[in-house]
């Protein structure tokens, strides 16, 4: 085996047995304890047999992971027996340690450096927590103090927004029963008007006969701008009045709804 050797390094350890041919000798393979070393291969050679010696020989490669200065190993070969065995060892091989580390001056030498170093501020998690924790609980204490009020305006602005869409969609309507007044443009503008009623108050204005929603609105003349209405669709005839008539029934749906309106705010 080599005089030295870095922590570590791979290291060729030889192993030679010379004995009588007729002895059965056998190595140390993979499984033997090597101690401070660490068994990495194992290389053998054709046994030599001359005037009955017999020559046996095998590298083993180890490497050693000890800090100890200086490392004594050695192998043993094996004869064996019918049932035992007699280990044969060679006298040990030394490997010392090569240091790779450069000595530690006795003094150590300084660089002066005065140049400002940028150093990170770490992130203040505790901070931020609480900080979470004040602004989630203004949040509730404005909500248990204006929540209610929002809502209200809320609601106000999603039935202001269906009567916008309302408004687009009947002045289509309309427009197209005054210039062209026939039976499918009036059941449309008919059907439109219950249909926002029947969103805007949920009863069955769809299912109600022009009497019944007189007598539930308490209105019994928009009897007279149902008829104008209904006369184009079951008659097929055009009142001089139907523009007048057609108005009505938008100024009750737009009543309507600021009472609903006014209800959200004082009411609900």
């Amino acid at each position: 085996m080599q005089d030295s050797a870095k922590l570590g390094e791979r290291v060729g350890y030889v192993l030679k047995s010379s004995y009588p041919s007729d002895v059965p000798v056998i190595f140390p393979d993979s499984t033997f304890n090597f101690g401070n070393f660490e068994y990495l291969d194992k290389q053998i050679f054709s046994s030599l047999s001359e005037d009955s010696l017999t020559l046996d020989s095998a590298v083993y490669w180890i490497s050693n992971f000890s800090l100890d200065s200086v490392q004594a190993f050695r192998m043993p070969v094996f004869e064996v027996l019918n049932y035992d065995s007699i280990s044969h060892f060679p006298q040990p091989a030394t490997l010392a340690l090569t240091l790779t580390i450069d000595e530690i001056p006795e003094e150590l030498a300084f660089e002066e450096n005065n140049s400002y170093l940028n150093i990170p501020v770490a992130f203040n998690y505790p901070y931020l927590i609480i900080g979470v924790s004040v602004l989630i609980v203004i949040i509730v204490i404005a909500f248990l103090i204006f929540g209610k009020g929002l809502f209200k305006r809320w609601k106000a602005y999603r039935e202001r927004k269906k009567w916008r869409t309302f408004i687009s969609n009947w002045e289509g309507s309309m427009s197209a029963l005054v210039k062209n007044p026939g039976i499918q443009e009036a059941d449309e503008l008919l059907g439109l008007w219950k249909n926002y009623l029947e969103n805007l108050t949920g009863l069955p204005y769809k299912e109600w006969t022009a009497t019944e929603i007189s007598i539930h609105l308490n209105k019994p003349e928009i009897i007279k701008d149902f008829r104008k209405v209904e006369l184009i669709i079951y008659a097929n005839r055009v009142d001089d009045n139907i523009q007048e008539a057609c108005d009505n029934l938008l100024n009750i749906s737009e009543g309507l709804l600021e009472e609903k309106i006014d209800k959200i705010y004082n009411h609900d």
